[in-house]
């Protein structure tokens, strides 16, 4: 298990800290951080607007980055919007798509093991419509109950919204099985694939999403969101926010909108962002997204097998995962789990997850994560696992 030989391409791992929380947010390579360093000495300007050179340079890179993002993900650069996060763009969805199409008395379909930011938005929606919320269950194992998805989908929700990959229990969903299904039921679709992206090959046209929404700073890059939608659905929808480059034409009495993307992109963007995204895409390119998965599944195969060994680690979710593992070690509230990592320079996330309603169907109130990213070693997670035994110790357990 030699791993991506790329740990000295991240600054930050000069810090000789075990970085184990690549789920919340990822590392950046140097040549991310050069990007940024570059765009601000060297291109630093508006896009769209100005018709001197710096300006058209700058949005020549703004708009390379768009394309970069869409062959990345098998898209059309006008299906690309860039937003702020991902929850922004699920909001932009709900906000535009739901208040258009969903009426009082429609469903909307999602799972238990949704993040908040595939929940919260919808219920804002279904609260304002008069609509109901549905969730698919999870078996015992933390996978989708598909027979009860097979049922409800047969309902025909207006709405099947669900989370590619768990961010906590790693469950990687059959994507293209429950769009095909959904589809065939007249349903539309949305895709967090906030999870997935930086970690495997994602195409969605392949999937045949409707909507597919993800985040830069998981994917080593800036604190930018991406929102694909197909471009029909786009064409048909309102704009949630107003002024900037979204507009065609302002009068006093009104105005008309900007065409796609352009429409959906209010004020001035985060340009050095979306042109830093479009350089980590270059770097996952080169180093390829397959070498990645495959290196990453045999890390996080290693932990779960180490794991599963320790009889006081209660482990969440299939066996078959992504690259997350949530547990619980003992009695040990999973904050004092992460505590005692901590001073041994590992860094694990703990709590909730962004998932309380998930938390509630596996019956515990937080647990301990950790999760891999391109930079992750073996070394890494054999130093996590003696940072455990340890606690152990501490805690006398």
């Amino acid at each position: 298990m030699a791993g991506m030989n790329v740990r000295g391409d991240f600054p930050f791992m000069k810090r000789k800290l075990v970085y184990l929380d690549s789920a919340a947010t990822a590392q950046k390579p140097k040549k991310f951080i050069d990007s940024v360093k570059n765009y601000y000495e060297n291109n630093n300007s508006n896009v769209h607007r100005g018709v001197y050179n710096l300006a058209e340079e700058t949005t020549g890179l703004y708009e390379s980055a768009r394309e970069k993002v869409a062959k990345f993900i098998g898209a059309n650069g006008k299906e690309i919007v860039f937003v702020r996060n991902a929850t922004e763009a699920i909001n932009i969805v709900a906000k535009s798509w739901g208040a258009k199409n969903i009426r009082k008395g429609d469903i909307i379909l999602l799972t238990q093991m949704e993040h908040h930011s595939n929940i919260v938005p919808w219920q804002m929606l279904a609260k304002a419509k008069g609509a109901k919320l549905v969730y698919v269950p999870i078996t015992k194992e933390g996978e989708l109950d598909r027979k009860e998805f097979s049922r409800l989908i047969a309902k025909k929700p207006k709405l099947f919204a669900f989370t590619h990959v768990s961010n906590v229990l790693g469950t990687v969903n059959p994507a293209k099985e429950l769009i095909d299904e959904a589809h065939k039921n007249g349903v539309t679709v949305l895709v967090d694939a906030c999870q997935s992206v930086p970690h495997m090959k994602v195409d969605v046209k392949n999937l045949g999403a409707d909507f597919l929404v993800f985040s830069g700073h998981k994917l080593y890059a800036s604190f930018v969101g991406v929102l694909y939608a197909k471009r029909e659905l786009l064409e048909n929808m309102e704009p949630v926010f107003g002024g900037g480059e979204m507009i065609k034409e302002v009068t006093f009495s009104g105005a008309s909108w900007n065409d796609v993307p352009y429409k959906f992109e209010a004020g001035t963007p985060n340009i050095e962002g979306a042109i830093s995204l479009g350089v980590a895409i270059d770097y996952l390119n080169k180093i390829g997204m397959a070498k990645i998965a495959a290196n990453e599944k045999k890390l996080i195969d290693y932990c779960y097998s180490e794991l599963k060994k320790n009889p006081l680690v209660t482990i969440y979710g299939p066996k078959k995962r992504a690259g997350v593992i949530s547990f619980n070690f003992g009695d040990m509230h999973a904050h004092d789990v992460s505590s005692v990592l901590d001073e041994q320079g590992v860094c694990v996330r703990s709590g909730h997850h962004c998932a309380q309603p998930l938390m509630s169907v596996l019956n515990i109130p937080a647990c301990a994560r950790v999760s891999v990213g391109i930079y992750t070693t073996k070394n890494d997670i054999d130093e996590f696992l003696i940072a455990l035994n340890k606690a152990k110790v501490v805690f006398r357990l």
